[in-house]
């Protein structure tokens, strides 16, 4: 077995870097047809033959140049001495924009190896991509790949194997006119060392500041790279080799220094890429309308309408199974349970604490597939991207970057790495409002208590009064970022550079990863977290200071509970089970639901039967269609789960910020829901 080789995986966002890196080592990881997704590297391990790799999946970027947190991540393990092998994931049908990042890091001098990604999108487009004229440009490996339909795998990976300690794969060959677009004559020479060569004044300056390191630095790997990003004035790297350069730097020539790498750019595209304009992608007529600055709005909400409908209808029809499935076992362990002649509080334990709690959470698994497989389709499909490309002028205004609506969006899968991808934006300022104002989206975990509230109270419009649940979180986080504008005399916003990326038939693949994903995390959260709520909320509902006790309204849970009542009460939620399933909600929202089992002892909370009996006992203490709405909009609104809390922790590095944070949320959702009730019990 031949020595480990650590392999990392980097590209534009949504080139399909992390379902290639998925495809060797089977992780599980996020994957979206949209940027932004990747905010911090994950690794992973596999065998080829005799060869053992660890592969790191980097953050998308666009450039070698840090100004967000993923770019500076990316840059700092590819310009490190960790790694053996660059793998540059390309997008084979937008080359032009790929290879910039690809000639940045040829520069650096490390053996890299190129891999042309989606190349069935471009025989799909008529185009063809002459791969033996490609590498003579650029002098490394090009290997073509389908991350999607696997193919091409094992060459790369064989590719990758044999290529380590080697910078180049051949001899260049340029064959392109000797004088740039800026008429400067450039060295013939250094096209024989040199993918990318400058005109004669940066190669001069280039030359100048290598003799230099050299003198000062003789440790550095690549002082060619070193010179260019002193040229260009790179923070980053003027700190880490600070150099006398008087007279040889007058200004900054990143501007230059790009140019010129896009001159070299259109020169191999006109000599590698054949037919590129023949077709017209379907993409540019669908964008016409989906981006279209009246229209796209309107279309976005009627899809995500769409999505609910299905959600419900089929949702609603799939869980009969799952409730029989639960009356079955209810009855099954009740049996058992009194034919071994188990006592009375073992039985109440397994069967309304255990079962009720963790069996009601699992009759709504049908809504949560049902919701994901759809989000799965547009995620991949491409479509989210242009939602965040719609709603850029709205955030503009609002004073957050576009790029803010990235984590907003993401939030309505779960709040975690909705906070996480705020990392991709630049400004400290912008990251805390995105922050404070994600957890307003309405992530999946909130979805069985507006499916259990609204199906109790609002019979045929459940739909609508759970789609409502969504778009009012929208405008809440909108209000509040508008606000924090009117109010912090916001100078200016960092404007939304995105990539909108081809429409592409979903792939069953990614579909399948990203449903099992979330359908495991939903099921695990079950089996640990909801397990455990349910026996704290079963012991809080049974015990007092005096022991056990069958008096429900003597218990530790109706004693805490009872202590909410005068808070909640001006929220149309003044009864202490209300109060107790809110406080248990922090660990989990499904938990709340689970709760309310427990508490009124529903042993299958999602039966027509289950909530015939919860709707009688909450009418039995005047709880109506507003009280239910109200509950529904608290907990939309109100303080998210602990692991939401530990990663804007994390994110934020203040326990103040943090503490903020959430006494901001409890305060929204209070104001929100107070003004809601009080309004709707006077009309």
């Amino acid at each position: 077995m031949g020595e480990e080789l650590n392999v990392g995986f980097i590209g534009n966002p949504n080139c399909g870097k992390t379902t290639l890196f998925n495809a060797y080592t089977g992780a599980k990881l996020k994957v979206a047809n949209w940027p932004g997704v990747t905010v911090e590297k994950k690794e992973g391990a596999m065998k080829y033959h005799d060869h053992r790799f660890k592969l790191v999946d980097l953050p998308g970027i666009y450039s070698l140049t840090s100004y967000t947190m993923e770019e500076k991540l990316s840059r700092e393990y590819i310009i490190g001495n960790d790694v053996d092998v660059i793998v540059d994931v390309a997008d084979a049908s937008a080359l032009e924009r790929n290879l910039y990042l690809t000639l940045q890091l040829i520069e650096i001098g490390k053996p890299v190896v190129l891999a042309l990604n989606m190349m069935d999108i471009v025989a799909e487009r008529g185009m063809e991509i002459d791969l033996h004229r490609l590498p003579e440009m650029l002098g490394i490996p090009v290997i073509p790949v389908s991350a999607r339909k696997r193919t091409g795998l094992d060459i790369l990976m064989h590719t990758v194997a044999h290529h380590k300690s080697k910078t180049k794969q051949c001899a260049l060959e340029h064959h392109h006119k000797h004088m740039s677009k800026s008429g400067t004559y450039r060295s013939d020479i250094r096209h024989e060392q040199h993918a990318i060569v400058y005109d004669d004044v940066i190669e001069s300056k280039i030359d100048s500041l290598t003799i230099l390191l050299s003198q000062k630095y003789k440790e550095i790997p690549n002082k060619r790279w070193v010179a260019i990003k002193l040229l260009e004035q790179d923070t980053e790297v003027m700190k880490r080799y600070p150099l006398d350069t008087q007279g040889i730097i007058d200004k900054s020539y990143e501007t230059e220094i790009t140019n010129q790498k896009y001159d070299f750019i259109e020169e191999i595209i006109e000599e590698v890429v054949v037919n590129k304009a023949e077709k017209v992608a379907a993409t540019d007529k669908a964008d016409r309308l989906l981006t279209n600055q009246y229209l796209g709005i309107p279309i976005f909400l009627a899809i995500m309408a769409a999505v609910f409908f299905v959600t419900f209808a089929v949702g609603d029809y799939l869980k009969g199974g799952f409730e029989w499935a639960i009356d079955t076992l209810s009855s099954g362990v009740t049996d058992g349970l009194l034919a071994i002649h188990a006592s009375d509080v073992v039985i109440s334990l397994v069967v309304d604490g255990i079962i009720a709690g963790v069996g009601g959470i699992l009759t709504f698994l049908p809504n949560i597939f049902i919701l994901f497989l759809a989000l799965a389709f547009l995620e991949d499909s491409g479509y989210m991207a242009r939602v965040a490309y719609v709603m850029d002028g709205i955030m503009g205004k609002l004073g957050l970057s576009g790029r803010a609506f990235i984590p907003m969006l993401l939030g309505f899968g779960c709040t975690v790495p909705a906070i996480m991808a705020s990392r991709a934006l630049e400004d400290k300022r912008d990251r805390f409002r995105t922050i404070l104002v994600t957890p307003f989206m309405s992530c999946s975990a909130r979805l069985p208590i507006y499916v259990l509230f609204s199906q109790m109270f609002f019979g045929k419009y459940a739909m609508l009064a759970a789609y409502s649940m969504y778009v009012i979180g929208l405008l809440v986080a909108i209000g509040i970022a508008l606000m924090i504008k009117v109010f912090g005399k916001q100078k200016s916003i960092n404007p939304l550079l995105i990539e909108l990326p081809d429409f592409k038939t979903p792939n069953g693949r990614s579909i399948i990863i990203y449903v099992w994903d979330k359908v495991k995390d939903y099921l695990t959260k079950a089996g640990t977290t909801i397990f455990v709520a349910s026996i704290i909320v079963w012991i809080f509902l049974n015990f007092n200071q005096d022991g056990l006790t069958t008096d429900i309204s003597t218990s530790f849970g109706a004693a805490l509970g009872v202590i909410l009542v005068p808070v909640l009460k001006p929220a149309g939620l003044g009864m202490w089970q209300v109060g107790l399933s809110l406080l248990s909600g922090l660990s989990a929202k499904e938990v709340v639901v689970s709760s309310f089992c427990v508490l009124f002892h529903v042993a299958n909370i999602n039966s027509p039967q289950g909530i015939a009996k919860l709707q009688a006992s909450l009418a039995a203490q005047g709880f109506t269609q507003v009280n239910a709405y109200a509950m529904m909009l608290f907990c939309l609104l109100y303080t998210p789960c602990i692991a939401s809390l530990a990663t804007i922790r994390r994110e934020l590095q203040s326990r103040k910020w943090t503490a903020f944070v959430i006494a901001f949320q409890l305060i929204v959702a209070w104001t929100v829901t107070t003004l809601f009730y009080q309004i709707a019990v006077r009309l």
